[in-house]
């Protein structure tokens, strides 16, 4: 009967522990990826990480830190600074759409628009999305690329999908 009890209370343990997991934000989930050490302060510094804990839900095409480092020193660090929070805002905005595209949806988008489909960000700019050489790549407003390289980072309230370069809107 001990053993029955036991048994029980790990099983039920471990049912809860796993919809605690599947219970995170998206925030959540960028928090705790060093990866995105860079986009949480960013997130931080622009007064965003509220925002994107609610309901949403969203997409979020994410920077790692090795795309915010190709950005020059001097400029993510003035970016960052509180006087320039509404422009930090908008360019982390621009990297997130609403609604909840997992990359079979993208994939399916990309088909009926021949390869092409674009997406209005929360900062209100379109983003394209853009199959080529076999790749799935973002093209923002100055004609700039990233390549999408981690797909459908499941989340409570959307999905984040990794890019390897920051994009920017106008």
């Amino acid at each position: 009967m001990k053993k029955l009890v036991f048994v029980l209370t790990t099983v039920v343990a471990l049912g809860f522990s796993q919809m605690a997991t599947a219970q995170k934000t998206i925030v959540d989930a960028a928090v705790g990826n060093e990866n995105f050490s860079t986009l949480v302060a960013a997130l931080k510094a622009g007064d965003l990480v509220a925002a994107l804990q609610g309901d949403g839900p969203f997409t979020v095409f994410a920077p790692t830190n090795e795309a915010f480092a190709k950005i020059d020193k001097a400029t993510l660090s003035d970016l960052l600074k509180p006087e320039n929070k509404e422009t930090l805002a908008k360019i982390l905005t621009y990297h997130v759409i609403s609604g909840k595209l997992m990359a079979s949806d993208v994939v399916a988008a990309l088909k009926e628009g021949k390869g092409k489909v674009e997406v209005k960000t929360l900062a209100g700019q379109i983003l394209t999305v853009i199959k080529k050489d076999g790749k799935i790549w973002l093209k923002d407003q100055a004609g700039n690329y990233s390549e999408i390289t981690a797909t459908d980072v499941e989340g409570s309230n959307g999905v984040i999908h990794v890019i390897d370069s920051v994009v920017m809107p106008k």
